[in-house]
C-alpha cells in the first residue's frame, strides 16, 4: 500500500463508526464491531469490521472480515467497493470528501445519532461558537439588500464564511458562506442551529437546492430577539420577524423557522399578549389557526397579524418601511402602538 493510501486509511480508522454508518448504512453496531451483510453493504450479519483497536497491524480499528467469503480489508476498501469505485484517485477523492467535513458533521452525514436522541443539540452549540458576529460581513450585506436594517439585538446571528453544504449522502461536501442562527429554549440555552447558505457577494442565498437546513432540537424552540416579557410576536422565518423590526424595533421577537413548529411554539411563563405574524399561504393559516387556539386556552391574548403580500419582507421590500408602518398600526393594540412602534424611523 503507497504511503498515501496508509495515511488515508489510518485517519479513516480514527473515525470508523462514522465511515461505516456513512458506506455501511444497512449494519448496526454491536460491541466494538459494526455488523453488515458484506462489503457492498448488504443487510446481514457477515462482515465485521473492528471499530476500536491498534493503529495498525493484527487487531487494527478500521480492519474488516468477510465471515462467509473471506475477504478481508481496510476502510478504503470499504469505499472502493460500497460506492462501486475503481479508480484509486477517485477512491481517495471520496475518502478526502468525508475527512473534510468536522468531526460532527461527519457523524450527521452518516445518519450518526450518538448517545443522546438526535445527538445535533451539542454540534449545534459548536457550530455556532465557530461562527463571527455579523457586523461588517457579507451577511450584514445580504440582510440590508433584503431591507433588514435594524440589526439591534441580533446576537442570535453569526456569519461562518466557510460553512459545509452537502446536498445529500452521496454528493460531495460543498463550502458556501452562511448565516448561523442560535435556535433557543425557554430558558436560553442552545438547542439547535438554523443555517441559511449565502452567495459569496452576499447579493442573495447560495444556488443549491435546499438553502435552508436546521439541526438540533426546533420543536417549541426559536430563534429569538430579545427576551419574551408580557408582549412577544411570533413567526415562522427568519428574515420575516427581522423586517418587523424595522418599525417596531424593541417588541421581543421569535422567528420558529416553519409552520409546524410555530403551531407547537412554547410560551414564556410572563407571557401575556401574542402577535402572531402569519405567512399568507395555507400552511401559514394553519399555523396561525394552532397558535391562536393554544394560546386561548393558556389564557393569552393573542392577535393575527397580516402582510399584504406573501410575508412581510416581501412587505417591506415590494412597498416600503411607511407602507409596513401603516398597514401594522391598525393591527396592534393601542398601547402596543405607542409602547413599541417606531414612528419616525
Amino acid at each position: 500500500m503507497s504511503e498515501q493510501a496508509s495515511d488515508l486509511a489510518r485517519r479513516l480508522a480514527r473515525d470508523a463508526e462514522a465511515v461505516c454508518r456513512r458506506y455501511l448504512s444497512n449494519g448496526r453496531r454491536q460491541g466494538r464491531y459494526w455488523m453488515v451483510g458484506d462489503v457492498r453493504n448488504t443487510p446481514g450479519r457477515s462482515l465485521f469490521v473492528r471499530l476500536k483497536g491498534a493503529h495498525s497491524g493484527k487487531g487494527a480499528a478500521g480492519r474488516w472480515t468477510d465471515a462467509a467469503t473471506g475477504d478481508h480489508g481496510d476502510l478504503l476498501d470499504v469505499i472502493r467497493l460500497s460506492c462501486g469505485l475503481t479508480d484509486f484517485r477517485d477512491v481517495a477523492d471520496e475518502a478526502r470528501r468525508f475527512l473534510a467535513l468536522p468531526r460532527f458533521e461527519r457523524s450527521f452525514a452518516a445518519g450518526h445519532r450518538g448517545s443522546s436522541p438526535t445527538g445535533s443539540a451539542e454540534a449545534a452549540r459548536r457550530l455556532f461558537a465557530m461562527s463571527q458576529p455579523i457586523s461588517g460581513t457579507i451577511l450584514e450585506s445580504y440582510l440590508r439588500r433584503r431591507g433588514i436594517t435594524a440589526l439591534h439585538g441580533t446576537g442570535s446571528l453569526r456569519f461562518h464564511p466557510r460553512c459545509y453544504y452537502r446536498p445529500d449522502a452521496y454528493a460531495p461536501t460543498e463550502v458556501w458562506p452562511a448565516m448561523v442562527a442560535a435556535v433557543t429554549d425557554l430558558d436560553g440555552k442552545i438547542s439547535g442551529a438554523h443555517r441559511t447558505w449565502l452567495a459569496p457577494d452576499g447579493r442573495g442565498k447560495a444556488p443549491v437546492d435546499t438553502p435552508r437546513r436546521a439541526i438540533g432540537h426546533l420543536l417549541g424552540n426559536a430563534v429569538r430577539f430579545g427576551v419574551a416579557g408580557e408582549v412577544m410576536a411570533a413567526g415562522e422565518g427568519i428574515e420575516t420577524m427581522l423586517s418587523l423590526r424595522r418599525v417596531l424595533p424593541t417588541i421581543p421577537m421569535a422567528a420558529a423557522l416553519s409552520a409546524a413548529h410555530l403551531a407547537a411554539l412554547l410560551f414564556p411563563i410572563s407571557l401575556r399578549r401574542l402577535y402572531i405574524a402569519r405567512d399568507d399561504d395555507r400552511a401559514g393559516d394553519g399555523a396561525t389557526a394552532t397558535l391562536l387556539d393554544r394560546a386561548m386556552e393558556a389564557g393569552i391574548e393573542s392577535i393575527a397579524l397580516s402582510p399584504q403580500l406573501g410575508d412581510f419582507n416581501e412587505d417591506l421590500r415590494a412597498l416600503g418601511v411607511d407602507a409596513l408602518r401603516a398597514a401594522l398600526r391598525i393591527q396592534l393594540a393601542p398601547q402596543d402602538v405607542a409602547r413599541f412602534m417606531e414612528l419616525n424611523a
